[in-house]
């Protein structure tokens, strides 16, 4: 199986892991290849390399029906993405800011907020998980 960050440092993969979530929330049955390739404005033949290398690493699944493919999003193997960017998350107690220079502390100010806005982004995201 390929590993988890390779299958998603694609963009076009991620958009269709993004659409998929979205999908979700209003119909179990799954979004056809069609679907798909309609939204995202891609080719057919990429839409299908790229749902093969979803189904592969177990990101999505698939029902056929007759002639035409639903896919569903299958976020657990995103739990090891998960596992190994949540400890950047949790950051060291801060040094007092009075031990650092004055372009040091803006530094860990700008750090800091870009910290809070990833930690939150990540939040967000998470909640978008059906049983997180």
């Amino acid at each position: 199986m390929a590993d988890i960050f390779d299958v998603i440092a694609d963009g076009t993969r991620r958009d269709i892991l993004r659409l998929l979530l979205e999908r979700s929330a209003g119909s179990a049955a799954g979004t056809s290849v069609s679907q798909i390739v309609a939204e995202l404005g891609v080719s057919q033949p990429t839409v299908s390399k790229h749902l093969k290398v979803l189904r592969e690493a177990e990101l999505v699944a698939v029902r056929e029906e007759g002639q035409h493919r639903f896919y569903r999003l299958l976020p657990q193997p995103l739990d090891a993405v998960d596992d190994w960017i949540v400890p950047f998350l949790s950051a060291p107690e801060p040094m007092p800011a009075a031990t650092l220079s004055e372009p040091a502390a803006h530094a860990a100010e700008a750090v800091g907020r870009a910290a809070a806005s990833a930690k939150h982004a990540l939040g967000s995201a998470l909640k978008k998980f059906p049983g997180r």
